[in-house]
């Protein structure tokens, strides 16, 4: 039983030599960049035949016979998506896409058959450049009538139209929070609370698999005191007595009595409103309006 294994093991490396074993690679590349999937061979055998699909047996986008020293490159299937971006190697049978966008991400195939057989498949994955985050004040707490809303800075960190990213708060080196997104193309928005004193370092980081987009906080920028604007509201009422005054009009006899004259006054400060001297003599009353 057990000579009978060991033939078994020996076997199956023969058949893998003249079959071979078929690999799987995968490849991550910016948008815009070039892409090469490499055979790992050094040099194609006179007898080879190389061919490269893209996502199915049935879509052929390349393929050498060196057998008759011939090359092709179909890149006007498929939407001609692939015109003018592929490029072959006639000796390794490598295959090389350049210029490369989202519309060329998925499984690729090559298959080298002749006296050995190779099969590998290349998962390809295409990332768009990453836009820089976007640091803003959150001024709605500074509505709320928590005292924490004076002692503390809220702050957003957002990015638009983005997929396949992870978007996080960094304390230093340390990570706070982070918000990730997969295939659809959205906005992202992530809050942070600090302190107003606080000296600490702080960072926005938008990440993918392949790159990274940072932007530092600046506390002194971002975080000032909550304004708090209060209104005097003045209503000054002056009475006034005038001599009676005899007015002779057409014969006619006019008085003059006791007028009294009403009039509003309001002005607005920033925080600890200075005292108010009213220049009337007489009675003045003061209605105070905090607005924030």
């Amino acid at each position: 039983m057990f000579h009978m294994l060991v033939l078994l093991c020996l076997l199956w490396r023969q058949l893998l030599g003249v079959f071979g074993a078929e690999t799987n690679e995968i490849q991550s590349v910016m948008e815009g960049d070039s892409v090469t999937l490499n055979t790992d061979v050094t040099e194609i055998r006179e007898d080879d035949y190389v061919f490269w699909t893209y996502r199915d047996e049935k879509s052929l986008i390349a393929k050498i016979n060196r057998e008759i020293q011939m090359s092709s490159i179909y890149d006007d299937g498929l939407d001609g998506r692939f015109r003018d971006r592929l490029k072959l190697d006639n000796k390794t049978g490598s295959l090389t896409i350049m210029n490369i966008t989202t519309q060329h991400a998925g499984l690729y195939k090559l298959r080298i058959s002749g006296v050995k057989l190779i099969s590998k498949t290349f998962n390809v994955s295409v990332f768009a450049h990453l836009p820089i985050p976007h640091i803003t004040r959150d001024f709605s707490q500074c509505s709320s009538s928590s005292s924490s809303s004076l002692q503390n800075c809220s702050l957003l960190c957002s990015v638009v139209n983005v997929s396949d990213v992870t978007l996080s708060w960094y304390k230093g080196n340390s990570l706070l929070s982070s918000i990730s997104v997969s295939d659809l193309s959205i906005s992202l928005s992530l809050p942070l609370e600090v302190e107003y004193q606080d000296k600490n370092t702080y960072s926005c980081v938008l990440n993918n698999p392949i790159s990274n987009q940072t932007q530092h906080l600046d506390i002194t920028e971002f975080c000032h005191t909550c304004s708090v604007a209060v209104g005097i509201f003045c209503i000054c009422r002056k009475h006034r007595k005038t001599d009676q005054e005899v007015l002779k009009v057409d014969d006619a006899t006019v008085q003059n009595h006791d007028e009294e004259i009403v009039y509003t006054h309001l002005t607005f400060y920033k925080r600890n409103p200075p005292k108010m001297r009213a220049t009337e003599d007489n009675h003045v009353e003061y209605a105070p309006i905090c607005i924030r």
